[in-house]
């Protein structure tokens, strides 16, 4: 098994990183929606927020770009808000003539498009942030402090513990597939596309229940080990002063972006 297939933690000493789980959460939490409250085009409230993130990964002495990489992936997603720039009413900026209908783009749609893929874009580097510095234990330690539901800690953890059994299985198969199959000399693979489908579909089929066979054996090894309901962690989850101040200022901080959005615009 491999540990960094999902597990994007980046071990660093840094005050980031000694922060109590309890603390980083809730701060990357209120980070979020103090994002999704402020004013379409408040574009000085978006670059503080932006430049709040930068400082974190400074804090925490992790390159400038690695969030701001990985954020990208959200990209696609908010591009779905895009019919917003023909339905939200305002002043035209182009139209188009389709048969007998007319779109027309409106300057507040625009702006109001390009806020919903700022505030995805930076939530989700605030996202990548919080699981580049916090282990996923302390993490499930750290909601169930928050009195998230039981029921979804034990789900959130029996999720990501078998991404990894899937993840190991399927490097099996791929593996098996390999050491059975002779490849061409042109290097390309053998049989019709259909014949390759029928190959993955049955890769797929035989992934699912080697994993269910497996997820069941590590459930009573877990089990056995002295599992009742919740990951241990060798955090103690007590709140220092570091913790409290630390806090209080990074709230702080994003109560004054939330208020210089709303006065300024």
């Amino acid at each position: 098994m491999h540990i960094d297939t999902f597990d994007r933690y980046q071990l660093r000493a840094s005050l980031i990183h000694r922060l109590d789980p309890r603390v980083k959460v809730l701060v990357a939490l209120f980070f979020i929606i103090s994002n999704s409250l402020l004013p379409d085009g408040a574009w000085p409230a978006f670059a503080a927020s932006w430049g709040v993130i930068l400082l974190v990964g400074h804090l925490a002495r992790l390159s400038p770009g690695y969030a701001f990489k990985r954020s990208f992936i959200a990209v696609p997603f908010a591009l779905a808000a895009v019919t917003v720039i023909f339905t939200m009413p305002g002043s035209a900026l182009w139209t188009w003539e389709w048969g007998d209908r007319t779109i027309v783009a409106t300057g507040e749609g625009v702006i109001r498009f390009a806020s919903i893929v700022v505030r995805s874009w930076l939530s989700v580097q605030m996202a990548i942030l919080l699981t580049a510095v916090t282990r996923f234990p302390d993490l499930m330690h750290a909601l169930r402090h928050l009195r998230l539901p039981h029921i979804l800690i034990s789900i959130i953890s029996f999720m990501y513990r078998y991404l990894f059994v899937m993840a190991d299985e399927a490097g099996r198969l791929l593996r098996a597939r390999s050491a059975r199959s002779a490849r061409p000399l042109g290097g390309g693979g053998g049989g019709s596309l259909r014949w390759r489908a029928s190959v993955a579909g049955g890769m797929v089929g035989q992934l699912l229940l080697r994993s269910f066979e497996r997820s069941d054996r590590v459930y009573n090894a877990m089990l056995a080990r002295g599992y009742q309901g919740r990951l241990l962690t060798m955090n103690p989850h007590a709140m220092t002063a570091d913790d409290w101040l630390t806090g209080g200022v990074a709230l702080l901080l994003i109560g004054l972006i939330q208020l210089a959005g709303h006065l300024l615009f």
